[in-house]
């Protein structure tokens, strides 16, 4: 017999109630990031200044990070100076985008910029084997001026550009990425959750203290990363 709390066991009419009376507040939660997005699509944006950052292939321009694209997202890889093993939170994050080209047709690019240099930033992407564009602000304020600073800070920035003008359009940290992930909607599904101790679940439900069952960047490294990097 399993010794873990269970969800009682009721029969499939009692469930279909029970589910039809969530799915009420599903719906309203779903209308209401609609609304979300609908307002997010009316704000202001601001103007940028010039910007200069390393690339595998040398500097380049901030304009330049949008390719032949007019929108660009820009998520800040927290750094930090003679770690061998980054920010696990972002480096866990940004692993799981390895297929980007969908965003082709929406006119629009998603990079990583960190405040490493260029060389480890690179030599860290193959250590645990991410998919995506890396840019250095090693040499730039760009990090500090997106709310990204030296030695800590992660964001996602969003900028829209007009001919060489860049402007930038939206920015969250925290647990406003949580929306750009599949990993955290899909553990929400589960019975259990995501286990953490600051989760409301019924007694009984197993919890864990908060960041304890996420994968470490080691343990991204050997899942992904490439042998010998």
């Amino acid at each position: 017999m399993s010794t873990k709390a269970l969800p009682p066991v009721v029969d499939t009419d009692t469930w279909r109630h029970e589910l039809d009376a969530l799915r009420i507040r599903e719906k309203a939660a779903t209308r209401e990031l609609d609304a979300i997005a609908a307002q997010r699509r009316r704000l202001p944006m601001v103007e940028m200044p010039e910007y200069t950052l390393d690339g595998e292939a040398g500097p380049v321009r901030l304009v330049d990070l949008f390719g032949d694209k007019s929108q660009l997202i820009v998520y800040n890889h927290m750094w930090f100076a003679g770690e061998e093993w980054q920010c696990g939170g972002c480096t866990g994050f940004t692993s799981q985008f390895t297929r980007l080209e969908f965003l082709d047709n929406y006119d629009a690019r998603f990079v990583i910029v960190t405040q490493g240099p260029i060389d480890e930033a690179l030599a860290y992407k193959r250590r645990v084997g991410n998919k995506m564009t890396w840019y250095s602000t090693a040499n730039s304020s760009f990090g500090s001026d997106v709310d990204a600073p030296p030695g800590g800070g992660f964001a996602v920035s969003v900028f829209l550009r007009d001919g060489d003008t860049v402007y930038r359009t939206w920015h969250t940290t925290g647990r406003g990425t949580e929306q750009l992930s599949h990993a955290f909607p899909l553990i929400d599904l589960l019975p259990y959750g995501r286990q953490e101790v600051w989760q409301d679940s019924p007694a009984g439900w197993p919890q864990s203290p908060t960041y304890s069952r996420w994968a470490g960047s080691k343990d991204i490294a050997a899942a992904y990363g490439e042998p010998g990097a």
